[in-house]
């Protein structure tokens, strides 16, 4: 068993117990948006029942949201005793702070790495047996990594809806791998279908070289965050964090993490293959990678509608580079049920319906998200066999070598601590000292992660030899 894989192993048992005991044996019927109860006999001339009211939040861009309107709007549409209204924000910390505001909506989206905040502050309601009653399917027709993701308490928290992993966005003009073969370079080899799947960092590197031959475009450019250089750390057998469940400290000046980092910042740091202040001062690294002038860029899933319609730009996806296994990062968003809503039963109806094939495509078809639907993920819905990227199964392929982060509450103090080191740690000019540089990467995350242990230190004494002040 990969490292990656024993990292998720604690969780990947838990979410299997509640897919195993609570899922339906058989195979995931269309779930039906018809109302679970009978309306009032109109025909009989007694005045209908108002239908039930019920809201439901989601974030994202404005093609994402409409594209959850098309879906509310297609359970209405089947209904006659219960309206979804769609309530939107503009990203996922605007959803956190008005639900724990107590604003939540009956039904809403969330974030993985906002799940220990909502599940201490009894803001959920979980959604195991509700949707086993409405046949949702766990153990086969959702990703099981996905659905580990938002196991808790030995409960479902929320239900799957959406996986992301990091991968390698790169310009097919500038890297060509025919080209480089020609060439004798080292590259990615291609599979059966005719995809390259994989790569290491040497074919990596090799593609940076590469593309920045003449000097411009430049080759690459990896953003200097935890998130960033954790795909490298994890896949050079390092580790991010001293501990997976309830870290103390951040884990860079262990031996492996800082081997790991020291083969990636002979990439990151060479200043032939990565762009100039000059050019990060007018543009940022997308704007870089969609002008043509950088060749390579690391990113989610989300960036490929804004990438589809740049022009003049051609590309695909390949996974994070393998060090030693193969590793990355990536979120997961799931589709929750409010702890204060009054139509439980109608917001679980509702995020049945959400998670089935036929709506699940409807918001896949923008680009934005991967289905944790399987059947979507591999409809052409998802993998848009005629627009980019080519290789859009790369997502698919690796979510199971996600390493899902441990839940931190001091997430963006740390962030904004550690953040000048890391950049320091990848583009600071000159001779690095890479072991100093990390111990002073933990020490600082210490000082956020376990600030009692920081304090603890001796009082002073008094020197006896002084005379108490008058």
């Amino acid at each position: 068993m990969s490292r990656s894989s024993s990292r998720r192993s604690a969780l990947l048992a838990t979410a299997l117990t509640v897919a195993l005991t609570t899922a339906a044996c058989t195979s995931q019927a269309e779930p039906d948006p018809q109302p679970t109860r009978s309306p009032s006999a109109g025909a009989s001339g007694k005045p209908t029942e108002k239908p039930r009211q019920v809201t439901f939040g989601a974030y994202g861009s404005e093609e994402e949201v409409a594209a959850f309107q098309s879906v509310v709007d297609s359970f209405n549409a089947s209904s006659t005793t219960r309206k979804v209204t769609l309530k939107s924000w503009p990203d996922h910390e605007s959803a956190l702070a008005d639900v724990l505001a107590g604003n939540a909506p009956d039904a809403f989206l969330t974030s993985r790495i906002d799940l220990d905040e909502l599940v201490d502050a009894e803001a959920l309601q979980p959604v195991s047996l509700l949707l086993d009653e409405r046949g949702v399917d766990f153990g086969d027709r959702f990703s099981r990594d996905a659905v580990d993701a938002f196991a808790m308490d030995d409960e479902l928290q929320c239900m799957a809806y959406s996986v992301s992993p990091m991968v390698i966005y790169y310009n097919t003009d500038i890297v060509d791998f025919e080209k480089m073969e020609r060439r004798e370079l080292d590259v990615p080899t291609v599979n059966d279908e005719g995809v390259r799947e994989r790569w290491t960092l040497a074919q990596f590197e090799a593609a940076a070289r590469f593309a920045s031959r003449r000097g411009d475009p430049r080759g690459v450019w990896i953003d200097p965050t935890l998130q960033g250089l954790a795909p490298f750390i994890y896949s050079g057998d390092g580790q991010v964090f001293d501990d997976d469940q309830e870290p103390t400290s951040l884990a860079f000046s262990d031996d492996n993490t800082r081997e790991a980092l020291e083969q990636t910042l002979q990439i990151l740091r060479d200043p032939t293959l990565t762009p100039t202040n000059a050019q990060l001062a007018r543009a940022t690294p997308v704007q870089l990678f969609k002008r043509g002038e950088l060749a390579m860029i690391a990113g989610f899933r989300n960036l490929v509608p804004e990438l589809r319609a740049a022009d003049d730009l051609d590309f695909d996806v390949l996974p994070m580079p393998i060090i030693d296994t193969r590793a990355t990062v990536g979120d997961v968003s799931g589709l929750c049920i409010s702890a204060d809503s009054e139509v439980t039963g109608d917001a679980a109806d509702f995020i049945a319906y959400a998670v089935s094939d036929a709506a699940s495509a409807t918001v896949a078809t923008t680009g934005y998200i991967v289905p944790a639907n399987t059947s979507v993920a591999a409809s052409p819905q998802f993998l848009a066999p005629y627009d980019e990227p080519a290789s859009a199964d790369i997502f698919n392929q690796n979510i199971r070598y996600m390493v899902v982060p441990p839940f931190i509450d001091q997430r963006e103090e740390l962030v904004e601590a550690v953040t000048p080191l890391l950049e320091s740690l990848v583009t600071s000019p000159g001779v690095l000292d890479l072991e100093a540089t990390t111990e002073q990467i933990d020490e600082t995350s210490r000082t956020i992660l376990s600030p009692e242990e920081e304090s603890e230190s001796p009082e002073p004494t008094e020197d006896p030899s002084e005379s108490p002040s008058e």
